[in-house]
């Protein structure tokens, strides 16, 4: 069983900045997708940035540009660096996980992002 834990959202003023992070443990696969997602209320939960195990990173149009997507395979955890943040982007964001053999992947607990002044 692999388990993903987040960390790093919060409060946070528009321009500003976040980084959060996901680590996973457990039975990692050698080859792993690891993204981030996220879900505002009464919206459907949409993808923000995904990255491979080559470093590979693809974003939605929204948060190109602004958002920077890395991870570390040593520590088998993936960061979301957030900059120019914006009302729109608050959202509770979801680490997700997929590996060969894996029809749906894990997924985080999510963690909340509140952009206001």
């Amino acid at each position: 069983q692999v388990q993903l834990v987040e960390s790093g959202g919060g409060l946070v003023q528009p321009e500003g900045s976040l980084r959060l992070s996901c680590a996973a443990s457990g039975r990692v696969s050698r080859f792993y997708i690891m993204g981030w997602y996220r879900q505002a209320p009464g919206k459907e939960r949409e993808l923000v940035a995904t990255i491979s195990t080559g470093n590979v990173a693809n974003y939605a149009d929204s948060v190109k540009g602004r958002f920077t997507i890395s991870r570390d395979n040593a520590k088998d955890t993936v960061y979301l660096e957030m900059n120019n943040l914006k009302s729109d982007d608050t959202a509770v964001y979801y680490c997700n996980m997929r590996w060969p053999g894996s029809p749906s992947g894990a997924w985080g607990q999510g963690t909340q992002v509140t952009v206001s002044s």
